[in-house]
């Protein structure tokens, strides 16, 4: 049985691990047979924001208890996470991984990647481990494996553009399809960077765990 750490960043859209993209990613595990690992960081939020008005609330969060939620607590400190017991890494997207995992939403192509995360997928890579990047994950990548890197988060322009600043080849892609850079083992989806509901951001989010499954052979 394969087993996938899933990298979550906190719990809600705007400031934490999208919770469709993160429950579709982990029960896309269990039907494809594999076991979920997840991990989230250990520190404070960046900010925590009222998901019902959209405004930031005066208030202190962490990024691993708000994400113990999303994993009914069976979850682990990120900086616990070793390449040598997974198969393979997924993070779901979310304004936490440009919040909590990077600066990417502060610092656009200045961003710099926790340095959990960073170490972790830079084993995975080293050792040729297969990764998924859903959303907005993506657009850390390039600040992560410092090589010609093919990857997608979909159509928006002005992200698109930053990703390329950053030094990384930019795909456009529907909502229901993936990108494969099959050099580097990496696979990216745009989720809810395009999907108008549930049921399309699952297409995307179940053929890249099919396919990072597929490069685990």
């Amino acid at each position: 049985m394969k087993k996938v750490g899933v990298v979550l960043s906190g719990c809600g859209v705007y400031d934490g691990s999208e919770i469709h993209e993160a429950v579709i990613t982990l029960l896309a595990l269990a039907r494809n047979g594999a076991t979920a690992i997840c991990y989230a960081p250990d520190k404070a939020q960046s900010d925590v924001i009222n998901h019902l008005t959209g405004e930031t609330m005066p208030e202190t969060r962490n990024v691993l208890v708000e994400a113990a939620r999303i994993a009914r607590g069976d979850i682990h400190p990120l900086v616990s996470a070793r390449a040598d017991d997974l198969d393979a890494l997924i993070v779901p997207g979310g304004f936490g991984a440009a919040k909590n995992l990077s600066t990417v939403a502060s610092a656009g192509s200045d961003a710099v990647i926790d340095d959990d995360l960073l170490r972790l997928s830079q084993a995975m890579h080293q050792a040729g481990k297969p990764q998924g990047f859903i959303c907005i994950a993506p657009a850390m990548l390039p600040k992560i494996i410092p090589a010609p890197l093919r990857l997608t988060i979909g159509t928006d322009i002005d992200t698109a553009e930053m990703v390329e600043a950053m030094g990384g080849e930019h795909v456009p892609c529907p909502v229901d399809d993936i990108v494969i850079d099959e050099d580097n083992r990496i696979v990216t989806t745009p989720a809810w960077m395009l999907a108008e509901d549930i049921a399309q951001a699952a297409q995307g989010i179940e053929k890249l765990v099919a396919r990072v499954l597929e490069l685990c052979e």
